[in-house]
């Protein structure tokens, strides 16, 4: 390669190198880092150079009993699990290199681009308190972008080199910058954690499957407050349809 030449490019996998009189678009070689999981009696094997981790919706309003799951009385004592395992797996695969990207909802204040169909599901008489609408104790609105309600639980704080994408709908793929940013980054394979597994959590993890990722469910990073033949279901569809059912345990040695 020419010397002189400069990056361009916000991401070091997916960079040219330019100057007045040259381009060069040969992207730099990145080294293979396969590791290997178990998934339902096969062996799964994949490259952490070209994974990602997807966090989503570990918010105070799914998993702080303060939070807007907690106001309608729902427990929110199944969507703390993951907080656990997670605080084990996180640091490791930071030092691993492996991006991390918290998918949480994060809606406009004026919610012009959510439909009532959409808000109905939050607010069913349309009297009741809904996406956007002050929590009783806290008074943030809820899972509106920058509110106490919409961040991330305190004991799972990002690092400063995490990535935040906000979403709007159960897929973090919909109307969102995810797929822009996987494919600058160079991801073909993601983990998927978070709440709730059969909701939020199927739904953007069977768009990466449409979009041509490769999909693990990190099974003791995930749960759901629905009924336990809900994520009976999503363990059995993610597994048969949409990708592989992995566990955290099992790649913390590998990092």
């Amino acid at each position: 390669m020419s010397s002189g030449l400069n990056p361009l490019g916000s991401a070091a996998r997916n960079q040219w190198r330019v100057s007045a009189g040259e381009v060069n678009m040969v992207r730099a070689s990145v080294p293979q880092e396969p590791a290997t999981l178990r998934s339902r009696g096969r062996e799964i094997t994949f490259d952490l150079q070209r994974t990602a981790l997807l966090v989503i919706d570990m918010q105070n309003d799914f998993c702080h009993p303060e939070g807007w799951l907690g106001h309608i009385g729902v427990d929110i004592t199944p969507a703390r699990t993951p907080i656990a395992p997670l605080q084990s797996l996180l640091p490791p695969l930071r030092a691993a290199n492996v991006p991390i990207i918290w998918l949480n909802w994060g809606n406009r204040p004026d919610k012009l681009n959510l439909s009532p169909a959409l808000l109905h599901v939050y607010n069913a008489d349309g009297a009741s308190v809904g996406l956007g609408d002050p929590l009783p104790v806290s008074g943030s609105p809820v899972l509106q972008e920058g509110s106490w309600a919409a961040e991330v639980v305190d004991e799972l704080r990002p690092a400063a080199e995490d990535i935040r994408i906000s979403k709007y709908r159960m897929s973090g793929f919909q109307d969102t910058v995810l797929d822009s940013v996987l494919r600058n980054l160079g991801i073909t394979t993601l983990l998927f954690a978070g709440v709730n597994a059969d909701q939020c959590v199927l739904c953007t993890l069977q768009d990466a499957n449409f979009h041509g990722y490769d999909c693990l469910l990190l099974e003791d990073c995930s749960a759901t407050t629905s009924p336990a033949f809900c994520l009976e279901a999503t363990l059995y569809n993610v597994q048969q349809c949409f990708g592989f059912v992995v566990s955290s345990a099992e790649l913390l040695p590998q990092l």
